[in-house]
C-alpha cells in the first residue's frame, strides 16, 4: 500500500520552475518567429510590388518611347516631349517655350480613375494608346486591369494600386516634367519603395516623393512620408508622427506618389 501511495503521489506532481520557464521560453520563440515571418512576408510583398508593377511599367513607359519616338499621347509630327502632348494647347506669351511655368498642363493619361487634384483625358485610354503601339503592359490585378495592383494592408485589408502618366509645370510641387503618378498606397508601401528606388525614404527629395511637397532648395534636411499605420482610410491627410485608433477592421490610410521620368 504504501509503494502505491509513494506512485501516486508521484504522478500528481506538477510542473517545475524550471519545465514552465521552458514552456515559456519554447512559446516565446514562437510568437516571435511568428511576427518576423510576417514581416519578412510584407517586406517580400513590397519588393514584388516594385519589381512585378512599378518597374514593369517604367519600362512600357520607357517602350513606348522606343517604338514611337514620343512619350504616351504626344505628337509624333510636333512633339512636345510631355505626356498627352498632342492636345496641349500654349497661350500667346507661351509660345516661344522659354517659359512654361505658367502653362496649363495636359490632361492626365489613366485608364479609370485620377489621382486628388489631377484631371483624367477622357479621350484617350492608357491601355489603348500601350496597344496600338504593340507595348506589353504589366499583368496588375487582371486582363484589362492592368494599370491596378492589388495588396494587402497591415490590417490584412485589401488595398489597390493604380498608375497613371501625366507632365506637370516646371516648379511643380508634384515633381515638374513627366512623371507616373501611383495611388493607393499605405505609408509604409510608400516609404519602402521610397528606400528601394532612391535609397532613402524622404518625401520631399529624389526620383520618388509625395505628390503635393515640393522640392527644397536651402539644404534642409528631407521629412517624412505624413500619415503612418495607425490612421485609418478616410482619416484625412494624416501626420506622420501623429498617432490614432486604427481598429484590425479599418483600412490603412493612402497616400499618393509621384515618380519621374526619364524621357
Amino acid at each position: 500500500m504504501s509503494a502505491f501511495k509513494r506512485v501516486s503521489s508521484q504522478r500528481q506532481r506538477g510542473f517545475t520552475l524550471v519545465e514552465i520557464s521552458l514552456v515559456l521560453v519554447v512559446i516565446g520563440l514562437i510568437l516571435g518567429a511568428v511576427s518576423i515571418g510576417k514581416d519578412i512576408q510584407r517586406n517580400a510583398e513590397y519588393t514584388k510590388v516594385k519589381q512585378k508593377f512599378v518597374d514593369q511599367w517604367v519600362s512600357a513607359y520607357n517602350a513606348h518611347f522606343l517604338r514611337s519616338g514620343v512619350v504616351i499621347g504626344d505628337s509624333q509630327t510636333q512633339p512636345r516631349l510631355m505626356v498627352n502632348g498632342a492636345t496641349f494647347e500654349v497661350v500667346d506669351d507661351l509660345v516661344s517655350g522659354r517659359d512654361m511655368t505658367g502653362a496649363t498642363p495636359p490632361n492626365a493619361i489613366c485608364q479609370g480613375g485620377a489621382a486628388p487634384n489631377m484631371t483624367r483625358e477622357a479621350d484617350l485610354i492608357l491601355h489603348g494608346e500601350m496597344d496600338r503601339h504593340g507595348i506589353r503592359m504589366p499583368p496588375g490585378r487582371a486582363e484589362g486591369f492592368e494599370d491596378r495592383y492589388a495588396y494587402l494592408d497591415t490590417n490584412g485589408n485589401p488595398q489597390e494600386l493604380q498608375i497613371c502618366f501625366q507632365w506637370n509645370n516646371p516648379g511643380s510641387p508634384a515633381s515638374s516634367g513627366n512623371v507616373m503618378v501611383i495611388t493607393g498606397l499605405t505609408p509604409d508601401l510608400a516609404r519602402s519603395l521610397d528606400q528601394m528606388i532612391d535609397g532613402q525614404a524622404d518625401a520631399r527629395e529624389g526620383l520618388f516623393r509625395k505628390y503635393d511637397i515640393a522640392n527644397d532648395s536651402d539644404g534642409l534636411p528631407g521629412i517624412e512620408w505624413a500619415a503612418n499605420n495607425t490612421q485609418a482610410y478616410g482619416a484625412g491627410s494624416g501626420s506622420a508622427t501623429d498617432t490614432d485608433q486604427n481598429l484590425d477592421e479599418d483600412q490603412v490610410i493612402t497616400v499618393v506618389a509621384t515618380y519621374k521620368m526619364n524621357q
